[in-house]
C-alpha cells in the first residue's frame, strides 16, 4: 500500500490543490439553511419528481394528476410528520452505534465481490460491453447482479473513512481524496458493463455521504449535481447513437426529454388500466424475484401492449398503481416516506457515519426510482435490511429489545 500512500501525499501536497477554490468559495450559498442543511432531506424525492414532470411535455390525465397528488401528500405525511412520533431527539444514547471497523470489513467484502463478478461477467460475453454495445444484451443477470454490490460496498468503506476524519486520524484533504478514489473505482466498475443508472447512483450516493459528513461545500454539491445531469444526458445520447436510435443531429437534451415523455406516457397508460385497487395485486413486485418468467419492467411492457423483450421504466408510482391502484400509492408512498424520514431523523440526532451511509444509499435509489421505479431485487433487499435496522432503533428507543 506504499504506492497508494505516495499518490495520496502527492495529491494532498500538489500545486493544483493549492489553486482549487477553498470551502468558503461562493459562501453566499451557506447563508441558506435549506442549501446548507436540508438539500438531501427526504423531500428531495418530491422535488425530483416535480422536475421530472416539468421535463416531460406528455399531457397528464386528470385522473393521473389525482393519483400523483395522493402520492405527494402520502409521502409528505410519511417523511415529515410520522417520524416525529417514533424517536426522541434528546435520547442520542438510545440509538445503537456500529463499530466502523466492522462496517469497513463488510464494505470491503461487498466491493471485492462486485469486482470479482465484473471479471466473470466480462469473461461470460467474451469482451468489454463499453467497447461493443451489443455485448451488453448478452450479459447474464446471475453474474451482473453481484457487480452492483460495489455500490453499497464503497458507501460503507466511505463511512469508515469519514469516521476516521471525524476522529482526527486523517485530514480533510485525505478523506476527500479517498472519497474521490472510491467514487472512481465504483464508476469504472459499472461503466465497464455500460450501465448508466449505477454510475449516477455511485456519484449521487457519495455526494450525499460527503455532504452530511461535511467534507463537501454547498457549491461542490451543486456542481456535482450538474455533472450528474450532464452524465445522464451524455451517456444516454452516446448509447442511442451507438444503437442507431437517433441521428447525430439530435440534441442531448432532446434525448432526455423524449425519455421523460415516454415514461410519463407509460405511467398514464398504467394508471388508466389499474383503477383504484390495481390489477396485479402484488404480482409485479413479486416478479422482481429471481426465476420469474418476466421481470417487473418487462411486465410493464406486456401490460401496455409494448414489446415484452425490452424493459420499460414505469416511474416510482408504476408498480404501486399496477399492484394496488390509488390505495397502493397512498400506503406505499407513505411507507417509503416514513423509512426515509426515520433515517433522516437518525442522522440528524447521531451524526453517525454508518447511518449517513445507509440513508444515502436508500435516498439515492429513491431519487433514481422517480424514473426507473424501485423494482430490482437487490435494491428491495437494501430497503428491507435498512428498514429492519431502523425498526430495531425505534423499538430500542421505546424500551423494547429485540437483540
Amino acid at each position: 500500500f506504499k504506492i497508494f500512500e505516495f499518490i495520496e501525499n502527492e495529491w494532498v501536497n500538489s500545486y493544483f490543490k493549492s489553486i482549487y477554490p477553498s470551502e468558503n468559495f461562493l459562501s453566499i450559498f451557506k447563508k441558506s439553511k435549506i442549501l446548507k442543511d436540508e438539500i438531501f432531506s427526504p423531500l428531495i424525492v418530491l422535488v425530483t419528481f416535480t422536475l421530472f414532470l416539468l421535463l416531460a411535455t406528455e399531457p397528464v390525465s386528470r385522473d393521473l394528476q389525482f393519483t400523483i397528488l395522493i402520492a405527494f401528500i402520502s409521502f409528505f405525511i410519511g417523511a415529515a410528520i410520522l417520524p416525529r412520533f417514533v424517536l426522541n431527539d434528546s435520547e442520542k444514547n438510545q440509538i445503537p452505534l456500529f463499530d466502523t471497523k466492522d462496517v469497513y470489513s463488510i464494505g470491503f467484502c461487498l466491493t471485492l465481490i462486485g469486482i470479482l463478478f465484473l471479471f466473470i461477467s466480462i469473461a461470460s460475453v467474451g469482451g468489454l460491453p463499453i467497447l461493443k454495445s451489443s455485448l451488453r444484451y448478452s450479459l447474464k443477470p446471475i453474474f451482473t447482479m453481484p457487480v452492483f454490490l460495489v455500490i453499497p460496498g464503497i458507501g460503507l468503506i466511505a463511512s469508515h473513512r469519514l469516521n476516521q476524519y471525524k476522529k482526527g486520524e486523517i485530514s480533510r484533504s485525505q478523506v476527500r481524496f479517498r472519497f474521490l478514489v472510491l467514487t472512481l473505482i465504483g464508476m469504472i466498475t459499472v461503466l465497464t458493463l455500460e450501465y448508466r443508472t449505477p454510475i449516477i447512483a455511485i456519484l449521487l450516493m457519495m455526494i450525499i455521504i460527503a455532504y452530511y459528513g461535511e467534507i463537501l461545500s454547498v457549491w461542490e454539491v451543486i456542481l456535482g449535481a450538474l455533472i450528474g445531469v450532464c452524465a445522464i444526458m451524455g451517456i444516454g445520447y452516446l448509447r442511442s447513437l451507438n444503437e442507431l436510435a437517433i441521428s447525430s443531429n439530435t440534441s442531448m437534451f432532446s434525448t432526455l426529454e423524449n425519455r421523460a415523455n415516454f415514461t410519463m406516457h407509460v405511467l398514464n397508460l398504467l394508471n388508466q388500466i389499474s383503477g383504484n385497487f390495481g390489477i396485479l395485486h402484488g404480482k409485479m413486485i413479486a416478479s422482481s424475484m429471481p426465476g420469474s418468467d418476466l421481470g417487473p419492467r418487462m411486465l410493464v411492457g406486456k401490460l401496455i401492449a409494448w414489446r415484452t423483450e425490452v424493459t420499460v421504466t414505469p416511474t416510482l408510482l408504476g408498480q404501486m398503481i399496477v399492484d394496488f391502484g390509488k390505495i397502493g400509492v397512498a400506503l406505499e408512498m407513505c411507507l417509503l416516506g416514513f423509512i426515509l424520514g426515520t433515517g433522516y431523523k437518525i442522522i440528524k440526532i447521531t451524526k453517525d457515519t454508518f447511518y449517513i451511509a445507509i440513508y444515502s444509499l436508500i435516498l439515492t435509489y429513491s431519487i433514481l426510482g422517480v424514473e426507473t421505479g424501485i423494482l430490482d431485487i437487490q435494491i428491495l433487499f437494501y430497503f428491507f435490511i435498512i428498514s429492519f435496522i431502523y425498526l430495531a432503533v425505534i423499538l430500542k428507543d421505546k424500551g423494547i429489545k429485540i437483540y
